[in-house]
């Protein structure tokens, strides 16, 4: 059954009302893990297999975290706001060794957790709040009969304290609506809002603080500016990843719990130049694949990044698989030309395609290499099992981390 949507009114100073988790369970090291009944639900509507029976043999085995293997994407968006400190500490309690932070910039300069540079239109309720919506690059303008509702606003319009009075919500607009109160809410049923009661969005030195105080390893990944660089014609691509690293060396992070990302080969590339301690386990985001002639391109180019310092490729999943006539899931040739490169993999993003049903029918992104060979819930560990087993992968990121962290845990991975 789906959890109702509870549809809360986001406003202004409603952000005060702070959640269940306190700030001193903030600084308790995770250890408790617990995975909810979710990775049951997936292995119970597996076809019978011997994969569905050793899944199964570990029901009642004790849950550990999952050191790299378990990454938490974006904190754990099935359900709770992306990129908010209560998705981050639900990305921690499933078991996720690995914490993601995309990193976008202010109108000040500062470095803040946001998928995109101009999302906060659909992931904030900025354009509830009207001394903050008028600063946005696009107002809201409501649907009409040919058009639908639209926005734009970017973090780099508002300040980092602007940034900071924002409440974090659900990823959704409503095409339709007609009011700033109705674009709020239009995601898709399999993610709840139940949840959206004003997140508190985070802070890259806050999220550097609290996934410290966790315990766990840290992965900001540097976006793709959204606006012309230099910004305000000083502030260069180069500034903008050095500052990135600057944070974690200032907070005295040792380089080996860091996993820095990027889609820009010029990002990992400089990194790998000028901060090498944390250029070795920069995660070169692949999303060349997404075209047939940019697949073959992004494959004829390892061996020559693995030469230049390239560690870890990440393309999507759809890219490290393929689907045989017989239903069979199989390694791709991007994997396999990786693995020859001698460079490790790690993957994106499960748990981000809703109900595998509907998804292999659509063909979706994240599945569309496999789409043939899946056609339930349960194939979810299938895909999971071919990562790791046959393309070895080193790990993945999931929008509900409890999932990879079961399988690990289970297949002796952590």
């Amino acid at each position: 059954m789906h959890l109702p949507v509870l549809p809360l009114l986001l406003t202004a100073g409603a952000a005060t009302a702070m959640p269940a988790v306190t700030r001193a369970q903030d600084k308790t090291v995770v250890s408790n893990i617990q995975v909810g009944p979710r990775p049951f639900y997936l292995v119970d509507d597996m076809s019978e297999s011997p994969l569905k029976q050793k899944l199964a043999s570990c029901s009642e085995k004790p849950i550990q975290k999952a050191p790299a293997f378990s990454i938490s994407h974006r904190g754990g968006p099935l359900q709770f706001p992306e990129h908010s400190r209560q998705g981050m500490l639900a990305g921690a309690r499933m078991g996720a060794g690995i914490i993601e932070c995309d990193v976008a910039f202010t109108k000040d300069r500062e470095l803040v957790c946001r998928h995109s540079q101009c999302d906060l239109h659909t992931t904030t309720n900025i354009l509830m709040i009207p001394e903050l919506a008028a600063k946005c690059s696009k107002p809201f303008t409501p649907a009409t009969a040919s058009q639908p509702a639209s926005a734009q606003c970017c973090t780099s319009d508002i300040t980092l304290a602007e940034f900071k009075s924002l409440c974090a919500k659900m990823d959704s607009s409503n095409a339709a609506a007609t009011t700033p109160e109705e674009y709020q809410y239009g995601g898709p049923a399999w993610r709840t809002a139940l949840y959206d009661t004003c997140a508190e969005p985070m802070e890259h030195n806050e999220y550097i603080e609290l996934i410290d105080s966790l315990g766990l390893q840290l992965s900001p990944e540097l976006k793709t500016p959204a606006v012309a660089m230099p910004f305000q014609g000083s502030y260069t691509q180069e500034m903008y990843a050095q500052q990135l690293i600057d944070d974690y060396k200032r907070h005295g992070i040792d380089p080996a719990r860091v996993w820095p990302q990027s889609f820009l080969q010029a990002d990992i590339l400089y990194w790998i130049d000028n901060e090498p301690s944390f250029g070795r386990q920069a995660i070169y985001l692949d999303e060349r694949v997404d075209t047939e002639d940019g697949y073959q391109t992004a494959v004829d180019s390892l061996p020559e990044l693995a030469k230049r310092g390239v560690k870890i490729m990440a393309p999507p999943i759809f890219a490290l698989l393929n689907a045989t006539a017989d239903g069979e899931i199989v390694p791709s040739e991007y994997a396999v030309a990786a693995k020859e490169a001698g460079l490790d993999l790690v993957t994106w993003s499960l748990e981000r395609s809703g109900p595998l049903e509907q998804a292999a029918k659509k063909s979706e992104y994240y599945v569309q290499s496999v789409a043939s060979a899946i056609s339930t819930d349960g194939d979810l560990y299938r895909i999971v099992d071919a990562l790791a087993r046959k393309v070895g992968v080193r790990g993945i990121f999931s929008d509900w981390p409890a999932t990879v962290t079961y399988y690990a845990n289970c297949m002796g991975l952590n």
